[in-house]
């Protein structure tokens, strides 16, 4: 078997659809297979693999045993040359397997490989290239040097801002969200660390693979990440697990090395997760605020508030789409490219599942109006499923 990809689902079935309907077409043709490790998921997740994707393997848990050890679970089942760790959240375009294991045969250095996210704006996720949080570089990124010289080397090296967007270079870490592995660099310097609940172990391991000899790099392929959908980013549970992570990497690698520094770090990260916790509070009470506010200006108007959809997709798609934006009050218009003028559009979204129409034309599109600030939050529609992601919200 060439390669494993893992993914750890909790309570996302219709993100974990739409993901392992890309893996599905991204594989084709290739040496791969596919696990679900599922955290004791209560949304039906394991029944809707298990009718729809029988050829995935299913390690179905009793509990929430946490991201670290989900993935070991399925590592040491499988037996593959490489292994691809995939967030539910994600779906990859079809040429992005191939381009990933063709890296690897062409770089035998290479220990793991990370790709261009695309937010879902459309916009490139700047975490698809990381440095090691070192206390010089978390200190530059917590000062904000790093968003005052975002090229800079030295200042910007958190999300290693000085490499192009669109070639291959050589990074310190690597995005859990999509982790290629060489199981060789696995077997030498060790899976992943249990310690770490959520979050971290990616940075951690990403560390020791360098660490080993091995290389860590970035490469243009192409993943659309819904980022934070199978986690809550607003709770105190997702900010407590992040930066706890930060503190637990700390202490195992760098509180030796770095023990003059280690009461700043610590409550570097600890005021950083204060504030973190604050500022995604004060956000959604200011939305809040807004929803309230714009709701009556519109009703004084008397012009009621409709988002508006452009959809790329097949006539049969179509015909299922229209009647779910009605009931969610979207105003929903079919087009045929992204060429079309779309800057008005509140959502571009385009079917999963399409004929002959390939996924990653659509996402450097996108990316494309994103640069000329013509940005659309980007959905997607599966008519298996008759299902419409949106980035806030999932109509059905």
């Amino acid at each position: 078997m060439k390669l494993s990809i893992i993914i750890v689902n909790y309570n996302v079935r219709h993100y974990l659809c739409q993901c392992l309907d890309s893996v599905r077409r991204s594989a084709e043709g290739l040496d791969v297979e596919t696990w679900v490790v599922d955290n004791a998921s209560t949304d039906d997740s394991v029944a809707m693999v298990r009718l729809l994707f029988p050829e995935v393997h299913v390690i179905e848990n009793q509990d929430n045993v946490g991201f670290a050890r989900a993935n070991n679970q399925a590592i040491k089942a499988s037996t593959s040359e490489l292994v691809l760790l995939l967030n539910p959240d994600t779906f990859i375009a079809e040429d992005t397997l191939t381009h990933c294991i063709r890296f690897f045969e062409e770089h035998q250095q290479a220990g793991a490989i990370g790709i261009h996210m695309v937010n879902r704006d459309g916009t490139f996720a700047r975490e698809s290239r990381r440095g090691l949080p070192t206390p010089s570089t978390a200190f530059y990124k917590v000062i904000g040097l790093s968003r005052l010289f975002p090229r800079s080397p030295r200042f910007a090296r958190y999300h290693m801002g000085h490499l192009p967007e669109f070639a291959d270079g050589r990074i310190d870490a690597i995005s859990g969200a999509f982790m290629m592995l060489r199981r060789e660099a696995l077997e030498q310097v060790g899976l992943l660390d249990e310690t770490f609940f959520m979050y971290g172990e990616d940075i951690d391991l990403s560390y020791r693979i360098g660490q080993g000899g091995w290389e860590c790099w970035y490469t243009p392929a192409l993943m659309l990440h819904y980022k934070g959908e199978s986690t809550q980013q607003t709770s105190f549970r997702y900010v407590y697990n992040f930066y706890n992570a930060m503190l637990i990497f700390f202490r195992k690698n760098f509180a030796k090395r770095y023990w003059f520094a280690w009461l700043f770090v610590e409550l570097a990260v600890l005021t950083m997760g204060i504030l973190s916790l604050l500022r995604k509070w004060l956000h959604r009470s200011l939305r809040f605020l807004k929803h309230i506010t714009g709701i009556s200006k519109l009703q004084k108007r008397k012009a009621p508030y409709i988002e508006k959809l452009l959809f790329i997709g097949s006539e049969e798609a179509w015909v299922a789409l229209r009647p779910i934006c009605d009931r969610a009050n979207i105003q929903a218009s079919r087009i045929n490219t992204i060429e079309e003028k779309t800057e008005d559009a509140t959502y571009i979204c385009f079917e999963v599942t399409p004929t002959g129409r390939p996924y990653y034309q659509i996402l450097w599109q996108l990316m494309a109006n994103a640069r000329t600030k013509h940005r659309s939050g980007i959905g997607t529609f599966n008519l298996q499923t008759k299902t419409l992601i949106l980035p806030n919200d999932i109509y059905t």
